[in-house]
């Protein structure tokens, strides 16, 4: 028997199994029992059970423990299906004695397969057997009804426990986290006699999932004991709710208080870094992975993709995507994404192809990767390609964000009066995103009359959104009519619409600084415009003019040049040559759409500087370079 118990490998039992068989030792359900227990532990899917069924199915006589430990393993698989069958056959032997164990396992399996009618059977079962107060019985009761949606009937069972204990609480209160009963979670939590720290765990993981990260930090600091999963699911609200800054100071003090992370720690880190654009960050939690040799598996590899993607890193991206040895739909639809974003869009449909080539099926977050990459570069042919094959090959039908694609492809390449006739047909009411993006395709192809009509239903949807009326304004001016410029900044004014600040971060040494149009709160500000006037004087040299017509503000033509020298953008990248090497890469992530005078600026200023500068804002990467850009002036 300590044979069976110490082997730590399945070819270690298969010849103990075979030693057995010779030795008639294969008729001792003692034994059986822990060779089968010690299989389970070492099967973890359906497939690595067929052996230890195998076992079992000779059995002559198996008795409760070896039926118990069977329907146990199916369980966990899991395999619930097959748990409640074995239960049921196991319930039809003769000389076999259902015990509390048995029970609590098939009522787990009920509530799991949401089988409301065996449930209801299995609780009759218990009742009439003498079980109906059994401590486990119970507890697997409150579980059951729980995950059949009867929160009341769950709540009625801990209700009439005469002593229930910490587990038959722990798991009504993660029921109730499960299905979003937060209220009713936070009242049972206070009403515990005592908690753990899976209860704690429990309500710090609750509001952090619904968003509510602030009372889970607060139950957080209040708890007196931490382990990985506290630490974990405070990092994941932070990430979650964008919290990025506040996730990566979190994961500094996991480190100090010697709490080691996971895979799943660093998913939710890696989100941070990439959501910030913080390249360097990212370098060492990638280089803190491979150090502790944490298992990079297909989750934690997408994450890396993702993460260097966002970051302007895009060559490491794919540097991680091919050394995964697994792949999954979600890690080529981030690359796809990915490569998409950064403007190598025939690239991007080229990994779609391979993708599909073997053998892996493309989701909606794909489709949206194709269709992003196909607008990026004008493949008018191909997006319709791609648009009419998810519902016609991969029976996926094409949501709003799908059509949003498939508007901005049109708009942008000119097709304008395609956009129009496909958002007239669209099976569901355009939304704000719809005709947002047909005012810009407005706007980069000068179209006033299509323009004021998308106009007109997007302030109907957001009737105080700043963006939407500098489109329009900006559209105006391009076509020099000013009365119509001056009718937009009159009805903003009189509508107190103020437009959203730009703000432009950047990291260096690992610190990310922020800033906003005009900012003097850094340190090095004086050095900072000091820098901004060299940048101005060596554009002017080379023949740049500023775009005043982008600033909606009254003031005269050189109060406009000034407020469009101090763009936030332009502060990052001034800070970015004071602080940098030189010729090296700068990378800026902005939270809105990059302003057309910059972007001018920004490609004449890689060449004088001689630097590749990328700048991330909301809708793209921009890869300056050599006097252009790789958006090729089609953001």
């Amino acid at each position: 028997m300590s044979l069976v118990q110490n082997s730590t490998k399945l070819d270690h039992l298969y010849q103990i199994h075979g030693f057995m068989h010779k030795t008639a030792l294969n008729e001792n359900n003692f034994i059986l029992a822990k060779l089968l227990r010690q299989l389970f532990s070492m099967c973890s899917t359906l497939k690595n059970l067929q052996y230890a069924r195998s076992i079992f199915d000779q059995i002559p006589s198996p008795d409760t423990f070896i039926w118990n430990t069977m329907i146990r393993a199916y369980l966990n698989v899991p395999h619930t299906q097959e748990s409640m069958y074995l239960f049921f056959r196991m319930r039809l032997r003769e000389g076999v004695f259902v015990d509390s164990f048995s029970l609590s396992l098939a009522l787990q399996a009920c509530g799991r397969s949401v089988d409301d009618r065996s449930g209801k059977r299995v609780h009759t079962l218990a009742v009439k057997l003498g079980f109906g107060l059994d401590l486990f019985v119970q507890t697997a009761l409150i579980e059951m009804y729980a995950k059949l949606g009867t929160v009341e009937s769950a709540r009625s069972i801990l209700n009439e426990m005469v002593q229930p204990d910490m587990v038959s609480y722990n798991v009504l209160l993660a029921e109730y986290v499960r299905v979003g009963e937060i209220d009713l979670a936070r009242r049972l939590f206070d009403e515990m006699p005592a908690r753990d720290v899976v209860s704690w765990n429990t309500m710090i993981h609750g509001y952090a999932t619904c968003g509510n990260v602030g009372v889970a930090r607060q139950l957080f600091d209040m708890s007196c004991e931490r382990d990985l999963v506290s630490w974990s699911s405070m990092i994941a609200g932070y990430a979650r709710s964008r919290q990025s800054n506040e996730a990566l100071m979190l994961f500094h003090d996991m480190q100090l208080a010697n709490v080691k992370p996971d895979g799943v720690t660093m998913v939710s880190i890696l989100s941070a870094c990439g959501d910030m654009g913080a390249l360097g960050m990212g370098n060492i939690v990638y280089e803190y992975i491979e150090r502790n040799q944490i298992e990079v598996d297909v989750k934690l590899g997408t994450s890396l993709v993702d993460m260097y993607a966002k970051c302007g890193d895009i060559d490491n991206s794919l540097k991680i995507f091919n050394k995964m040895n697994v792949k999954d739909v979600l890690s080529w639809s981030a690359m796809i994404m990915g490569l998409a974003n950064h403007g190598f869009g025939e690239l991007a449909l080229d990994h779609f192809s391979k993708m599909v080539s073997e053998g892996t099926k493309p989701n909606e977050i794909t489709f949206v990767g194709a269709l992003s990459a196909c607008s990026h570069v004008g493949l008018v042919d191909r997006g319709w390609k791609y648009f009419t094959s998810m519902n016609d090959i991969y029976g996926i039908t094409p949501k709003i964000e799908h059509y949003g694609c498939m508007i901005d492809l049109l708009g942008r390449t000119g097709h304008l009066e395609e956009a129009r006739e496909l958002i007239r047909n669209m099976p569901f009411p355009p939304d704000a995103i719809i005709w947002r993006t047909l005012l810009s395709a407005c706007r980069i192809h000068k179209n006033v009359e299509v323009a004021e009509e998308a106009t007109v239903n997007l302030l109907e949807l957001e009737p105080h959104v700043d963006g939407n009326y500098v489109l329009l304004s900006n559209i105006y001016t391009q076509n020099k009519k000013w009365d119509d410029v001056a009718s937009v900044r009159r009805r903003m004014r009189d509508e107190s619409i103020h437009k959203i600040p730009g703000s432009s971060s950047i990291e260096v040494d690992n610190v990310v600084y922020e800033f906003i149009a005009g900012d003097r709160s850094h340190p090095m500000s004086r050095e900072i415009y000091e820098m901004i006037a060299e940048m101005t004087g060596r554009l002017n040299l080379a023949g740049y003019k500023p775009l005043v017509s982008v600033v909606l503000q009254d003031m005269n033509e050189q109060a406009k040049e000034h407020g469009l020298a101090c763009h936030s953008e332009k502060l990052a990248l001034a800070f970015g040559l004071l602080s940098t090497a030189p010729r090296s890469q700068i990378c800026i992530v902005k939270n809105l759409r990059v302003c057309e005078d910059c972007h001018l600026a920004f490609k004449r200023l890689a060449v004088i500087y001689e630097r590749k500068i990328i700048v991330r804002d909301r809708t793209r990467f921009h890869h300056f370079f050599g006097g252009s850009c790789t958006c090729r002036d089609f953001w």
